[in-house]
């Protein structure tokens, strides 16, 4: 469970460094937000799925 909050942020992190860089690498600034988001949803779908 750990590991994905550990993506998430890794990707959120690349996607601000993106953001900063360079105009050029705008598609994938965008592919690494969604997959950062995507990341998070799937973390709170099982999260509350475990719960009793």
């Amino acid at each position: 469970m750990n590991m994905l909050w550990t993506i998430a942020v890794i990707l959120f992190v690349l996607w601000a460094l993106g953001l900063a860089t360079s105009y050029t690498m705008g598609g994938l600034v965008h592919i690494l937000l969604i997959l950062a988001v995507v990341t998070v949803v799937i973390r709170l779908i099982q999260g509350r799925r475990a719960l009793p």
